[in-house]
């Protein structure tokens, strides 16, 4: 029964850091047709930012501010790329998936030759690093802070869509951008602020999963991204409770797995990628690999209009 407990609770916070990385994702995909690839570089160079104020500061303080340096770290990358790269670039699928990799592939290898190879031990405060009982199993405590965090995070993100101003103009400008820019309402404002919220929340899961694993390696944002693919494709991109949904089930199969399957958990989480892409129905969905698929064999002369 211990056992259970702790994977279960483990697979939870895995699942919320699943979450956070995979909810920037769904934003900037669904609500802006944008493959942004590079969002686990900008995972790992928020963690690195946040590994650094926290090292230097200390304690429990240090650890607060690096939270905000590594969310602002993420949203100040994220508002950079957006105006400077991913603006010339919308409705142009394919030149976005090579600037986006490229950016993949560069940002990590400059972290590198910064900071070095080697994995960094992430300095956690001793409130964070202990255990708590729960029916009978030794729980590390940062798993009740990831899920916390991801449940404020669902809830922040919902009301933002539903309930804001901007959120409701960056779902009206996906149905219809010229008819939102016609009421002299400035829809590429609204997407940046898409963007900025994407990338704080990968600067965010950065900061969380060097608590989480207790280190940081200069690969370790491109590793996540790959499951957070996997948890947009299976919770889709229309609903942000899917996605949580879809992100609590992947961490725990992959950790049930890991323990009762001899370490088979990524192999696990594909087999279920792939039941649940086969068993979703083909009419009338717009599923993230249907999208995909639209955007990558879309003319390439696509929207020239629509480039801001």
């Amino acid at each position: 029964m211990d056992t259970l407990v702790l994977l279960t609770l483990t697979g939870l916070g895995l699942g919320a850091l699943y979450f956070l990385i995979a909810s920037g994702l769904a934003l900037i995909f669904g609500l802006m047709d944008v493959l942004n690839f590079a969002h686990g570089a900008f995972l790992t160079v928020a963690g690195y930012t946040a590994w650094r104020t926290a090292e230097t500061v200390g304690g429990v303080p240090g650890l607060l501010l690096a939270a905000v340096v590594g969310t602002v770290t993420g949203l100040a990358l994220a508002v950079v790329v957006e105006l400077v790269l991913i603006r010339r670039l919308y409705g142009r699928v394919r030149e976005q998936i090579l600037v986006t990799v490229g950016l993949s592939l560069a940002i990590p290898a400059a972290v590198q030759t910064v900071w070095g190879a080697d994995a960094r031990t992430f300095p956690v405060p001793d409130a964070l690093s202990g255990t708590v009982g729960v029916l009978g199993a030794r729980v590390p405590v940062n798993r009740f802070l990831l899920i916390a965090v991801a449940v404020l995070v669902l809830f922040g993100v919902q009301l933002f869509l539903t309930r804001t101003r901007y959120g409701l103009i960056v779902r009206a400008g996906v149905e219809d951008r010229a008819m939102v820019t016609a009421l002299g309402i400035d829809v590429t404002r609204a997407f940046t602020l898409v963007f900025a919220l994407g990338g704080a929340l990968a600067g965010l899961a950065g900061v969380l999963g060097g608590i989480y694993f207790g280190s940081l390696s200069p690969h370790q944002g491109t590793s996540l991204l790959i499951f957070a693919f996997v948890v947009v494709i299976i919770g889709g991109l229309g609903s942000i409770p899917g996605v949580a949904l879809s992100a609590l089930s992947v961490g725990l199969v992959q950790q049930y797995a890991n323990y009762y399957a001899g370490g088979y958990g990524d192999l696990a989480v594909i087999i279920l990628l792939a039941a649940v892409v086969l068993a979703r129905p083909k009419a009338g969905t717009d599923s993230p690999l249907l999208r995909l698929r639209r955007a990558l064999t879309a003319p390439r002369a696509q929207s020239a209009g629509g480039t801001a």
